[in-house]
């Protein structure tokens, strides 16, 4: 059970996909307390009734629109798919689902004062903590299962050359150099297109791995991570046309020439460069466009 809650888990949801989140559970909360009434609301007799039940849901998606876009945002290093586990994940849910009830308890204080009478501050974070954790914890563990089995299955299908090399020949190697600049315009890294492994963004910087003399080598430059990529899709293959520089993650650019083998887990995609040593995770976004591109370069 506790290697379980050690396994990566996906973190990284576009911000449409939370706000959907935040909607449709604070439309369940409300519709559920509208319908069933527990905590002796069927017995309040109030003006408006509906539309203050209905409040409990509004509650409700504020708070969890708070929990899923304001605090990632805040702290962006913590919630990324690099520290995000499937315990951390279920703790987070059973966080945010006691934070809902304790919204949710002083809106009622506030909308009835004593004309009902159900259980104090601290009974309703036990009772709320102790609803909330099972079908989180399950709900976790599930989606784990499926992702993982989805992405390492997809994995298998996904074509790669096991010993890549470089698809055009020394001579033309040779010739066909890219160049990068840094925005000062005068730090720049010239070299084949051949030995570029991929190409990782740093906040304002990024850091180009390549190959110097067979060996990994990484330089810094002060450039943001589309910049470069402006300057990638200028340059493509002399004899196939083909650009292998392609985005695959918000912070990554990577070169498919170079990619040996691809794994997956509940994250996503893994793309293994040189033998294993590097490994590129792979957004959804562009998990169809990234297996397309490798099949072409068949």
């Amino acid at each position: 059970m506790w290697q379980l809650l050690h396994q990566p888990y996906p973190c990284e949801d576009p911000a449409r996909r939370r706000w959907a989140k935040a909607f449709w559970i604070g439309l369940f909360v409300g519709v559920f307390l509208l319908i069933f009434q527990p905590f002796g609301l069927n017995n309040w007799q109030t003006p408006y009734k509906i539309v203050k039940i209905l409040g409990f849901g509004g509650i409700t998606f504020l708070i969890t629109a708070f929990i899923y876009l304001v605090i990632p945002g805040l702290l962006p290093k913590h919630f990324n798919n690099e520290n995000w586990t499937v315990g951390r994940e279920i703790f987070w849910i059973t966080t945010l689902i006691t934070l809902i009830g304790l919204a949710n308890y002083f809106y009622l204080q506030w909308l009835t004062g004593s004309a009902i009478h159900g259980p104090d501050l601290a009974g309703t974070l036990i009772v709320t903590f102790l609803i909330g954790i099972f079908p989180s914890a399950a709900s976790v563990v599930v989606n784990y299962i499926v992702q993982l089995r989805k992405y390492r299955e997809s994995a298998r299908e996904i074509p790669v050359r096991d010993h890549p090399e470089p698809s055009i020949s020394a001579a033309v190697e040779q010739r066909h150099l890219i160049t990068i600049t840094a925005e000062n315009e005068k730090d720049r890294l010239s070299l084949p297109a051949t030995d570029l492994l991929y190409i990782e963004s740093s906040d304002n910087y990024s850091t180009v791995v390549y190959l110097k003399d067979g060996q990994p080598v990484k330089v810094l430059l002060r450039s943001s991570l589309s910049r470069l990529e402006s300057q990638l899709n200028l340059d493509r293959d002399p004899t196939t046309g083909r650009n292998p520089m392609v985005r695959c993650h918000r912070s990554y650019i990577v070169n498919l020439e170079r990619v040996e083998k691809v794994t997956g887990n509940a994250q996503g995609y893994k793309l293994h460069v040189y033998d294993g040593m590097f490994q590129i995770p792979v957004a959804r976004k562009y998990n169809e466009t990234l297996v397309a591109q490798l099949k072409t370069l068949q």
